[in-house]
């Protein structure tokens, strides 16, 4: 079975999907001459434009039971410097044990590992059902095939998923929200050279940047282990030189916690915005709550449960950047966002995975899932053994 998933992956890494370059249609028809072949059933998924945002599999198992979802994007980063890579990214080769080309570690590895899984199941009884969402809008960050799935009427809403990023040393169980907000600081205009000396508004705008920075954020509290975090992301404003520029804007992203939610960080900004002394409006525009699963709680606790009977020693983690996980989060739909081989290059120049860890790594997925729709154990077992 590894040997057909590396031969799948291969197939997808030889067709460059790099999210809002490429055209998805080549990556998407391997995989559907593959799932056609099995006889899988699947689907598009498209957004309200028409567009395709990612492919649904349905294993159905006959029986009444809640349904699991597994998830790997398809689209890619883009490929960067191709001349600093050794290889071509679309390579799809196998060196020395490492599947290498853009895509290897992130996802399509874990797209055709989860596709193996649904074919070992299709044509077999069990409780409930599995969905694999394979998305071609992730690395947008528009997470397109989610949103897809999740509003399409006829898909069934899953109880749980678990998502393939890559790396065998931890399974990702929550990640910091955000809050983003676009702050237009205004001023008078006026000549650079006038014998009247009124500040701009990048002269302003930089004042609050300071004041965003200097800003008191508190620390990691409860069981979420990461404290907030402000990054001051942009600032755009002014044109020549002899011009005192009359509006600048400053984009600011705050990484946000349960202590320290959206509501929490637009007081923040909009505190230090009214303490410029001019006018400043503040936008927001994007923003994800943080989520965090406990370790008893599914289906974090079928995939850890499954990694320490495999003999492997892997950590919860709570993780910095948002992820898809969520954009699920905020549906009420509880996820893990990575489990998977060793890597390198992810996201940068000579991506490549590792595959002697493919055997475990399918191996604890197995697991996992036969014992969610086998309505398996909720804590995990103690000690853990050994690590990949």
């Amino acid at each position: 079975m590894t040997a057909e998933i590396v031969e799948l992956a291969q197939q997808l890494i030889r067709r460059p999907s790099r999210g809002g370059i490429d055209d998805y249609a080549p990556v998407l028809g391997v995989l559907e001459g593959w799932l056609t072949t099995r006889e899988l059933p699947h689907r598009r998924l498209y957004d309200d434009a028409g567009t395709c945002t990612g492919l649904l599999v349905e294993v159905s198992g006959g029986l009444p039971g809640p349904w699991w979802a597994l998830d790997a994007c398809v689209d890619t980063a883009p490929f960067g410097d191709e001349g600093a890579w050794s290889f071509p990214p679309d390579r799809g080769d196998v060196v020395d044990g490492w599947l290498r080309g853009r895509g290897a570690a992130d996802s399509k590895l874990a797209a055709a590992m989860f596709c193996a899984i649904a074919a070992e199941l299709h044509g077999r009884t069990f409780r409930g059902g599995l969905a694999v969402l394979l998305d071609v809008d992730e690395h947008t960050g528009g997470f397109g095939g989610a949103r897809a799935y999740l509003a399409d009427p006829a898909a069934v809403r899953p109880a749980g998923v678990m998502i393939g990023y890559p790396g065998p040393a931890e399974v990702v169980v929550g990640g910091r929200g955000f809050w983003r907000a676009t702050i237009v600081v205004h001023a008078e205009s006026g000549h650079s050279g006038s014998r009247r000396t009124t500040p701009g508004a990048v002269s302003r705008a930089a004042r609050l940047v300071r004041l965003l920075e200097e800003s008191e954020l508190p620390g990691a509290h409860g069981d979420f282990p990461l404290p907030p975090k402000l990054t001051v992301t942009s600032i755009r404003g002014g044109e020549g030189f002899s011009v005192v520029p009359d509006r600048c804007e400053v984009g600011v992203d705050i990484r946000t916690t349960p202590a320290f939610d959206a509501r929490a960080a637009e007081a923040l900004v909009r505190v230090a915005a009214a303490e410029l002394g001019t006018p400043a409006t503040v936008t927001p525009m994007a923003s994800w709550p943080p989520f965090r699963l406990a370790e008893d709680e599914q289906p974090a606790a079928a995939l850890l449960d499954a990694a320490t009977r495999a003999g492997l020693t892997v950590r919860a983690q709570t993780a910095g950047p948002s992820n898809i996980g969520n954009l699920l989060a905020a549906e009420g739909i509880p996820a893990t966002a990575g489990f998977g081989v060793r890597y390198e290059g992810l996201h940068g120049t000579d991506e490549r995975a590792y595959l002697a860890d493919l055997p475990t790594v399918l191996a604890v997925y197995r697991e996992a899932v036969s014992g969610l729709l086998a309505g398996g154990p909720t804590t995990r077992p103690e000690g853990p053994r050994g690590c990949l």
